[in-house]
């Protein structure tokens, strides 16, 4: 600070600016010391001018890790992020914050949305550097899901619900379409669109991330000629399992092996409605594939027989063993939107207005590829398999090592935490189960109310509607 007209001031003055410089430039939640030096320098820094270059309460940084923890922390409302406000402000006694929400939702708001697009894709690539080959390609998995999102006139409209249900009594759907990292499980890109989009039409915003090199695994839902034309078309191979409705008789074909045959596709007749009609004639006439056809046993029961295409050609390059096992990994997919759906708490978002949505989901992903990008890190520097470590307890332990190394009083002490913390999440491993199986179905029975089949100012709730009756019909009372 300086004092030019006054000298006698600065010895006062000085201390001030320095704690006020350090309370402007300090974020809450403790996540910032721990997680700050995964991110890129110069994407939180304050605008030099137009938005986002005032100084406020809500700065940019002081947001971003509000948010974060509002991701990382499930069912963590807006007025949490207040009061940690409120407590950081009382702390350094710096007079009183208000403590309603609307300065925190409106610096949400405003915060640019390209900017935490940048971070996710930077946090991908960060991610990208500890991942391994497979016979010198890099797989990619591919895949769809959807969320469910609140019940309001502006996500209907973006995001409308099923035709089945009546106005008032459904939930807007998006449906995304991710493409993930075989090798270290980040998510390198996603598609969002509504109910009515295919994921084929979803994925065609997507080639972009794949070039030479590079192989994509995907379920029977991507599999058709023209993807697998596109993507061969920019160097990329792939393995998807057989539609159900395309014929495999390996009686036919160039035998390569057992169960394993070269088939010859020719270009359909007909061109699919999400491909530009420019694309359409750069697609080949015919395609030469590969089909190959295995069997999964099970002890106890019977053994299922799954068939795939893929354009790996070379049978001695590329074994049909070491394909169908390359493909089960597959699975793996399901259990990343698990981790970012149910342990993350991404099932149901929260905002109510599409361009907070778009945030909100932005917001999630940085946070899954940052904590991908911790366990990297600590299966490298402790030698542990990183398809083994626990994503759920890597979020646990990030959320109280990060308490901890925000009151260490030393850097030197903070990075003693900081190691303490990668050998806490290399030592929590999941157990090495293989063909475990795993149904997806419900233990816990849902409440016996009635369910909401017309909008709730219109239902009449009939006393009677509950699983007593249901389970006695016959009985009544007078």
């Amino acid at each position: 600070m300086h004092t030019p007209f006054f000298p006698a001031w600065h010895p006062r003055l000085a201390a001030l600016g320095r704690r006020v410089q350090h309370l402007r430039q300090q974020s809450l939640c403790h996540l910032e010391l721990l997680l700050g030096p995964l991110l890129p320098p110069g994407l939180l820094a304050q605008a030099d001018e137009g938005a986002n270059s005032r100084e406020r309460v809500y700065s940019v940084r002081r947001t971003f890790f509000g948010f974060l923890y509002q991701v990382l922390n499930p069912d963590c409302p807006c007025r949490e992020i207040v009061r940690q406000i409120q407590a950081l402000f009382a702390l350094h006694g710096q007079g009183r914050v208000d403590e309603g929400t609307s300065a925190y939702c409106q610096a949400r708001k405003r915060f640019p949305l390209d900017t935490l697009s940048r971070l996710r894709v930077a946090m991908a690539a960060a991610g990208e550097t500890a991942a391994q080959l497979w016979h010198g390609l890099r797989p990619k998995l591919i895949d769809g899901t959807t969320v469910g999102l609140p019940d309001t006139q502006k996500n209907q409209r973006a995001y409308p619900q099923s035709g089945s249900q009546k106005p008032g009594c459904g939930f807007p759907l998006m449906k995304l379409v991710g493409v993930f990292s075989l090798a270290t499980g980040v998510l390198l890109d996603y598609a969002k669109g509504n109910k009515h989009q295919h994921e084929l039409r979803l994925l065609k915003g997507l080639l972009d991330q794949f070039r030479g090199g590079d192989l994509a695994v995907a379920d029977r839902g991507f599999c058709s000629y023209v993807l697998l034309a596109l993507l061969l078309g920019r160097g990329v191979l792939s393995v998807f399992r057989l539609h159900q409705r395309r014929p495999a008789d390996l009686r036919k074909g160039r035998r390569l092996g057992k169960n394993d045959r070269l088939f010859t596709w020719l270009k359909p007749a007909d061109k699919p409605r999400w491909l530009p009609q420019s694309w359409w004639t750069k697609i080949p006439e015919q395609l030469a594939v590969r089909v190959i056809r295995f069997s999964l046993r099970r002890p106890g029961y019977r053994p299922a027989s799954v068939t795939l295409v893929t354009t790996l050609l070379d049978p001695s390059k590329y074994p049909a063993q070491e394909i169908a096992h390359l493909y089960a990994r597959r699975w793996k997919i399901e259990l990343w939107f698990r981790d970012i759906k149910t342990s993350m708490g991404m099932e149901v978002l929260r905002c109510k207005s599409p361009k907070l949505v778009h945030k909100e989901l932005e917001m999630f992903f940085i946070a899954y590829n940052l904590i991908r990008c911790l366990m990297a890190q600590a299966s490298i520097l402790n030698d542990a398999p990183l398809e083994r470590l626990s994503f759920k307890g890597t979020v646990d332990s990030v959320r109280q090592f990060s308490v901890a190394i925000a009151q260490a009083r030393s850097k030197k002490r903070q990075n003693h935490l900081i190691a303490r913390l990668l050998e806490t999440i290399a030592r929590d491993q999941v157990p090495d189960r293989p063909d475990r199986i795993e149904p997806r179905a419900v233990k816990r029975r849902p409440k016996a109310f009635p369910l909401l089949n017309r909008p709730r100012d219109q239902f009449q709730d009939i006393a009677h509607r509950n699983r007593y009756w249901k389970n006695n019909p016959r009985k009544s009372y007078v």
